[in-house]
């Protein structure tokens, strides 16, 4: 009370006084107003400042995932600076002595002998097996059941994995396979005069620098970086492809990018193949040995070898491929082939068996001038596969 009988009313919140009890209400209520708007701003604040932070955590665990899925990587490619075959095949050795399944004399001797092939850069032929084709060349012969027609690939001898490449050197295997051929036939004799003998993987890694080093495939090149000798890296259809040109032999890739056939199959890499052998080879002979060298098969994380081809009499085509991965006692069960031919198991793949999303093949058709080499050089850097529709 004012004393002259007016009320007097106070603001509960900031202590104005007030004469008249509504002007206070709307007073009282802007406070309220006013009060609710910064719990909205401290409100909002607060979520952004929680979402920035969830954004920052999340961030680093995707960073975090992709390190570790870029290293991931790297071991399974061999590009993780672990070491290449030398340092796998004494690895794995002192692995086999200490569970005791190699003698400590065998292994001084292996590892001298490796270091012995290491240092010739020549393959010391443990893993190879010869007269394989041959042998399927003698069976086809008699073999009367359900093969109408089969073509095969001049001599081709067998290399498959060792203790120095086991997991990641089926590129380099089947290069070995194509030049083993290669040097068979004499058509390829000038451009593989300073590679008489099947080179070991390391030197077959520093032949596939020196191609780089000529300029052929810098983009692959780059992904490597430029460095293959000493690591246990993966290679493919490209550095098969710039290795081969470099020696002036005339290859080219084909690309089967997506299935051709139902169920995921590839009808139109078996008929490319098919006419890659018949052609200049048409005559009425059911078994075909032809001069034609083999056809190196790459999908995504394996390669292997295309030796031959069969036409049924029902007209299905069946590929014989060597595979890397298949030991000399496999292989060599084939140079004692079963009337039955149950050991071509091993070798044949019909269309429902390949059902990889793609193929690229490098086949070789020849050999190439000194001039041609310097434009495939060039023409390398631009270059991509060849598209099969």
């Amino acid at each position: 009370d004012t004393g002259n009988g007016e009320q007097l009313y106070e603001c509960p919140m900031c202590s104005l006084t007030c004469t008249n009890i509504q002007i206070l209400e709307e007073h009282v209520e802007l406070h309220l107003e006013e009060h609710n708007f910064s719990e909205d701003i401290r409100d909002l604040e607060l979520a952004q400042q929680l979402q920035t932070e969830e954004d920052e955590r999340q961030r680093s665990e995707e960073e975090k995932r992709e390190r570790e899925e870029f290293k991931k990587l790297q071991r399974q490619y061999g590009l993780d600076n672990s070491g290449g075959f030398k340092q796998q095949f004494l690895k794995n050795m002192e692995r086999e002595v200490d569970r005791g399944r190699m003698l400590p004399f065998e292994y001084h001797k292996r590892k001298a002998d490796m270091m012995e092939s290491l240092a010739s850069g020549i393959d010391d032929g443990k893993t190879k097996t010869s007269g394989v084709i041959e042998a399927l060349c003698k069976y086809y012969q008699n073999e009367n059941k359900d093969v109408r027609r089969v073509w095969l690939s001049a001599g081709v001898d067998h290399f498959h994995s060792s203790l120095g490449d086991r997991g990641w050197g089926c590129g380099y295997r089947n290069f070995q396979m194509f030049l083993s051929s290669l040097l068979q036939n004499s058509s390829y004799n000038d451009c593989l005069r300073d590679t008489t003998l099947i080179p070991s993987i390391p030197k077959i890694q520093s032949m596939i620098e020196d191609a780089w080093r000529e300029g052929f495939d810098p983009h692959g090149a780059s992904h490597f970086n430029n460095r293959l000798h000493g690591s246990k890296a993966w290679i493919g259809a490209c550095e098969i492809y710039s290795l081969l040109t470099s020696l002036r032999i005339k290859c080219q890739i084909i690309d089967f990018h997506k299935p051709t056939g139902p169920m995921g199959t590839h009808p139109r890499l078996f008929e490319w193949i098919l006419h890659y052998y018949s052609t200049d080879n048409e005559g009425g002979a059911k078994v075909v040995c032809t001069s034609k060298p083999p056809i190196y098969l790459q999908h995504q994380g394996h390669s292997r070898t295309v030796v031959g081809i069969e036409e049924k009499k029902n007209k299905t085509l069946c590929l014989l491929l060597f595979d890397p991965g298949c030991s000399s006692q496999q292989m060599q069960k084939l140079l004692k082939q079963n009337s039955d031919g149950s050991g071509l198991k091993l070798l044949r793949k019909f269309v429902g068996s390949l059902k990889e999303k793609q193929y690229q093949i490098v086949a070789v058709d020849g050999v190439l001038s000194l001039e041609e080499k310097a434009a495939r050089c060039r023409a390398s850097q631009v270059l991509t596969a060849e598209k099969i529709p």
